[in-house]
């Protein structure tokens, strides 16, 4: 049965403790934590340098935690260690890999992270998103930067944390801008090792015209995390502009979609089958809220999700034992 977690990242201004006092106060039913490391995400929760040498301080971390009955669920670090400039790629390498040491010495088996995305050819100083192949200039960008750059970096990655902790699953978001936005793309990075597995969340595929449910039908045990977002669309912008947009997040009354509080675009019917689809594959510990919407405040976006959540479990699991 899978647990509520939370990514704390949307408080990533307050203090750890103060964090998990809230948690503990106002969202009862969320007890994992997902905790950012490296990357772009914010590191205030957890000095990975620190806990890495210092045993003292990685056990008062932890027991800060314990004491509170919650858990680290996953740690995230999410990047672009393809990334064109060269010090960019380094230092989120680096994140990723000092985080999967930390994963090993902690026994924390998840960790969320993006695929990155290389440059589209030699030269080019920014990211090159290959994803409208259809176009003269762009023929031939995708398969040069998988045979280039992708597959020999996350074939190096996957080995080294296969190394580090066979147990350990890199939870890869299918998110566009990266190379992995998809089925086609994650099962294709995948087949590089066992320690590559998919993060879902449905948000994403929401606003994409995919199905969630069919996502997690196709990649069943690679599944190895999820995320709790939703998304709400606006008709009218849709029907002028269609999906693609630059605008996140904000003018609100100009965007097609914006990432919501779970059950504000689908209803706890939908998630509780969405959960469900999770339980009959067993392979994802934890959904953990994400609070990205822009317009609800994360106290109360928070809440609401894990409310929305918790009911979902529960229908689901009394779906699974009345079965």
């Amino acid at each position: 049965m899978p647990r509520i977690g939370f990514v704390t990242e949307a408080m990533a201004d307050r203090p750890l403790a103060e964090v998990m006092d809230w948690l503990v106060r106002e969202a009862p039913e969320i007890t994992d934590l997902e905790v950012g490391t490296g990357g772009y995400a914010p590191t205030s929760h957890c000095d990975m340098r620190l806990l890495m040498r210092d045993t003292g301080a990685r056990r008062q971390w932890v027991d800060e935690i314990a004491k509170r009955s919650l858990r680290v669920g996953a740690f995230n670090a999410w990047g672009n260690p393809l990334h064109p400039d060269a010090e960019v790629a380094a230092r989120h390498d680096a994140d990723l890999r000092d985080t999967i040491r930390l994963a090993a010495m902690l026994g924390v088996d998840r960790l969320v992270a993006l695929a990155g995305c290389p440059a589209g050819a030699p030269g080019d100083r920014t990211p090159h998103f290959a994803a409208g192949g259809l176009l003269p200039y762009l023929e031939g960008t995708f398969e040069a930067q998988w045979k280039e750059s992708v597959l020999p970096y996350w074939s190096r990655l996957a080995e080294f944390a296969r190394q580090q902790n066979p147990d350990l699953r890199i939870c890869l978001e299918l998110h566009p801008g990266t190379v992995v936005y998809n089925v086609e793309t994650f099962e294709q990075l995948a087949g590089v090792g066992p320690s590559i597995a998919a993060n879902i969340d449905p948000s994403h595929f929401f606003w994409m015209g995919m199905d969630p449910l069919a996502v997690i039908d196709r990649l069943g045990a690679l599944i190895g995390h999820s995320h709790g977002k939703d998304v709400v669309f606006s008709s009218q912008n849709l029907a002028l502009n269609g999906m693609l947009d630059r605008r996140w997040p904000r003018p609100a009354e100009a965007m097609p979609w914006n990432f919501a509080v779970v059950g504000r675009g689908r209803d706890v019917d939908w998630w509780t089958h969405f959960v469900a689809a999770l339980i009959a594959k067993g392979s994802a510990h934890t959904i953990a809220i994400e609070h990205e919407d822009p317009f609800v405040p994360a106290e109360a976006g928070v809440k609401e999700a894990a409310a929305v959540l918790s009911r979902a479990i529960a229908a689901a699991n009394a779906a699974v034992v009345n079965a």
